[in-house]
């Protein structure tokens, strides 16, 4: 299998700065997408510390590490995470302008068939297969609880005026938890990560049919969901990195080189 990325960002029409974050690291395999929050630009201090830190540190070892096992490139996410958010956390408490700033995250690493995905926040992970959207991770928020508690519906949820209150993020506390799982990955698959100023503008029907309408060509895509989250209000920045597997022109090819 090849792996095609391509990822876009926009401030979106509301927002002044742009306090999203992406980095892509193609020869390990690894793509990282953070939103910050804070007051003043501390939001963008946060993110841009957060992919900066695992764009390097982690896609280093993950090029160094060659055939390690899924066990130990979990331990480096989760030990990358954790250096990462350390250092965002003490950056704000040095630093007054910076006092409350942190970040929500996701992260993926492709590792042959199978990709491991952490998030950390109301970040996400979609992948879309034959047609079909499903949501891969599940927000650490106040209304995702709420939802899982029965007391509000999904439905009711998407109106809710308590979308952005996250129950887990980056640099908050000293110690914060990755939460990670795999998924196999098959030829035709598409990845996507996106901040929630994709994902509060466009449901999971209208990803589905801006992807639907680029099935060749997922740099068009990408910008496609941007274009769709600023049309439908765009109201946050926005971010997107959409990975498309592509199966290998021979069989005697294999997943490597990446490419645009």
């Amino acid at each position: 299998m090849t792996l095609e990325f391509h990822s876009a960002t926009d401030r979106g029409r509301i927002r002044s700065n742009n306090e999203d974050s992406i980095a892509v690291v193609e020869p390990a395999g690894l793509m990282v997408l953070a939103d910050g929050m804070g007051g003043y630009n501390a939001g963008e201090v946060a993110s841009g510390m957060a992919t900066a830190f695992i764009e390097q540190e982690l896609g280093r070892w993950l090029q160094e590490a060659g055939d390690a096992d899924d066990q130990a490139v979990s331990n480096a996410m989760d030990v990358c995470v954790d250096n990462a958010n350390r250092s965002i956390f003490n950056a704000a408490h040095a630093n007054a302008q910076y006092a409350g700033m942190g970040t929500t995250l996701v992260l993926g690493v492709f590792r042959g068939s199978r990709l491991l995905l952490g998030h950390i926040g109301d970040s996400r992970g979609y992948r879309w297969r034959d047609g079909q959207i499903q949501q891969l991770t599940r927000d650490h928020s106040l209304l995702q609880e709420q939802i899982d508690a029965g007391l509000i519906s999904p439905e009711q949820a998407a109106y809710s005026h308590q979308k952005n209150l996250v129950t887990r993020a980056m640099g908050v506390e000293d110690v914060v938890l990755l939460e990670l799982h795999s998924h196999a990955v098959h030829p035709g698959d598409w990845y996507l990560l996106c901040s929630d100023g994709l994902s509060d503008m466009l449901d999971d029907a209208r990803i589905a049919e801006v992807l639907r309408s680029s099935p060749d060509d997922v740099g068009k895509a990408a910008q496609a969901l941007v274009d769709a989250a600023n049309q439908a209000g765009g109201r946050d920045n926005i971010a997107v990195i959409l990975v498309a597997v592509r199966a290998c022109a021979s069989p005697g090819q294999p997943w490597w080189p990446f490419r645009r």
